[in-house]
């Protein structure tokens, strides 16, 4: 081979080498699990509903690729992917033979989690309502959340959203009072036998309170209380309290 075709083949190479590197360094590493139990069944997806559609024998190993609430996805040693259950993952191995344990939502988790979501049932105004909340935390004492509603009273039915700060004042104990503060809109529609009023969208700002308290796992109460300011477009704004409890957990 002459010189010209060695420098045009190492060339090559390099090039080669070049566009190889990001994808190999890119390469992501799973944690491998080994099976203690006699097998684990991997379902078709993230829940009992769905069959098993392959067993991984004792002493095989899988890595863990993601988790779905109860449920882990992972990938057998001859590239399966399947699902498996919270309880049977607590009963695998490390590497070095130790128990994997993983978060199942405790006390600590309560203190400082990231996200929640809960669902409510309480009165706007007089009138039922039902909502739901979604909530950002920041740290374990500041979250942004966003609430929506629907109200069915006497006299109209409408819809309310909100978004807004909320401050926690003892994030650590199992009792946690906070306060919220934020702004919203209101949609309501009136209701007549002889004259319908027309249907008004009004925004609104709130103050407010309430507790938290912590059950198990991921799960806790809440229950709080908003006074909403309704800014109309008449002479004189209104008031609306709000008041619901209700369920929720954190992840």
């Amino acid at each position: 081979m002459s010189r010209r075709a060695r420098q045009c083949a190492l060339a090559g190479l390099l090039s080669l080498a070049a566009l190889l590197a990001p994808a190999v360094s890119g390469a992501r590493e799973y944690l491998q699990l080994f099976v203690a139990e006699p097998y684990l069944e991997l379902h078709t997806g993230p829940g009992r509903g769905y069959p098993v559609f392959h067993v991984v024998p004792r002493d095989g190993s899988v890595d863990v690729l993601f988790r779905r609430t109860d449920w882990f996805k992972v990938r057998t040693e001859r590239g399966v992917e399947g699902w498996a259950s919270q309880s049977d993952m607590q009963k695998m191995l490390l590497a070095d033979g130790s128990p994997f344990h993983f978060d199942l939502g405790d006390r600590a988790g309560f203190t400082a989690h990231r996200f929640e979501l809960g669902v409510f049932a309480g009165a706007y105004g007089g009138a039922s309502l039902v909502s739901a909340y979604y909530s950002l935390s920041f740290n374990p004492q500041l979250a942004l959340e966003v609430a929506a509603g629907q109200f069915l009273g006497r006299f109209s039915n409408g819809y309310t959203g909100d978004i807004g700060l909320t401050h926690v004042i003892a994030p650590e104990a199992r009792w946690s009072p906070f306060l919220m503060l934020g702004l919203g809109e209101v949609h309501t529609e009136p209701k007549a036998t002889l004259v319908q009023p027309a249907n008004r969208t009004e925004p609104t700002a709130y103050v407010g309170g309430g507790v938290r308290y912590y059950l198990t796992r991921r799960f806790f109460l809440r229950a709080e209380y908003k006074a909403h300011y309704v800014f109309t477009k008449r002479n004189q704004n209104e008031e609306a309290d709000e008041w619901k409890a209700g369920f929720a957990f954190f992840f």
